[in-house]
């Protein structure tokens, strides 16, 4: 690839700095994938510049004039503290007519909202786990066809965020209150739904049109499970160095999946991508369970990229290095803007 002017957008808090050296593994893990993006592509010979933006437009506006990028990296995950308002980033950078990576703004919508995707995706007859939704300041009340037990999150925020085995509950007083929880400590809307016993599989998939569905990848729990614990990506489980190492949580292949079902989750991922409008790069989550049905949990836009993630070592297992990664996701930014506007 030619060597480009590439703006990385970033929360002002995750600035990484030029070495890692002298850091804990907890310190670098705010910032991994800001350093290991902003640090790769350096290394390619391209001119990176990394800006923090967080509550103002104007900062992104002045860099685009000021350093005319080529493209623009987004690794923002939300802006002015709401998760919600990354698409209008996107939103933004498509009025200036600058190309940019990752999903376009009507995918992060459709992605965003859990109730959304799952209905969309249920009406293209793939499995979702029965759910309902507890709006902000209204009695909680859990409709009958909704078994228990359930797992209760945030609607709205992703990254596991808020999520720890106390979301898992088995009564009508648990669930009460743990959507106070969300409500209260989150500031979102609640959604509780059919918690599925079963493996955690990640699918990403790559691509605007052509689509690249990597090889099924899986969250392993360890000893997770011990003394009553549920084996699910809580909080802790996803973003905890010292605890991942402590009970032994790794990400891999998903072993001893017969090929004809690692192929179905394959489609399905890519059914779902088409579905909700994806385009760049995002990762599609499933839970597998005993009877051999994939039931799909949300889709990730735009997920995390770090080196270590599962996105990257998916994609190296598939033969795709991590330069390479990073280029491809340059390229499909490039050739989107080219063709003129986002998906739909």
């Amino acid at each position: 690839m030619r060597r480009l002017r590439v703006l990385v957008l970033m929360h002002p808090d995750f600035m990484p700095p030029d070495s890692a050296d002298g850091y804990t593994a907890q310190e670098i893990n705010k910032w991994k994938t800001e350093f290991d993006v902003v640090s790769t592509l350096r290394a390619a010979g391209h001119d990176v510049r990394p800006l923090g933006v967080q509550e103002e437009i104007k900062p992104v506006r002045d860099a685009i004039e000021g350093f005319k990028p080529h493209i623009v990296f987004t690794l923002l995950e939300e802006f002015h503290n709401e998760s919600v308002f990354d698409q209008h980033i996107a939103s933004y950078l498509e009025l200036l007519k600058i190309p940019y990576t990752g999903c376009n703004p009507r995918g992060l919508i459709l992605a965003r909202g859990k109730d959304l995707s799952k209905t969309l995706v249920h009406h293209r007859r793939i499995a979702v786990p029965a759910f309902a939704v507890f709006p902000m300041r209204r009695k909680v009340k859990r409709p009958p066809r909704l078994a228990l037990p359930l797992i209760v999150k945030s609607l709205s925020e992703d990254g596991s965020f808020g999520i720890s085995q106390a979301s898992i509950v088995d009564t009508d007083e648990q669930l009460a209150e743990r959507v106070a929880f969300v409500h209260e400590r989150l500031g979102t809307a609640a959604i509780a739904e059919q918690y599925i016993e079963g493996r955690e599989l990640y699918v990403a998939v790559l691509g605007n049109n052509r689509l690249r569905v990597l090889p099924v990848w899986e969250l392993k729990f360890g000893s997770m499970g011990g003394q009553g614990a549920r084996q699910i990506a809580t909080e802790k489980a996803k973003h905890d160095p010292g605890y991942q190492e402590r009970v032994g949580i790794v990400d891999g292949p998903a072993e001893n999946l017969a090929p004809e079902v690692s192929a179905r989750i394959q489609r399905t991922a890519k059914r779902i991508y088409r579905t909700l409008k994806l385009d760049g790069y995002a990762r599609i989550d499933f839970r597998l369970a005993a009877d051999g049905t994939a039931y799909f949990i949300e889709a990730n836009p735009n997920p995390e990229i770090a080196k270590s993630q599962e996105f990257a070592t998916a994609a190296r297992h598939d033969g795709l290095d991590y330069p390479d990664l990073l280029h491809r996701i340059l390229a499909l930014g490039i050739s989107r803007a080219k063709a003129g506007a986002s998906v739909g």
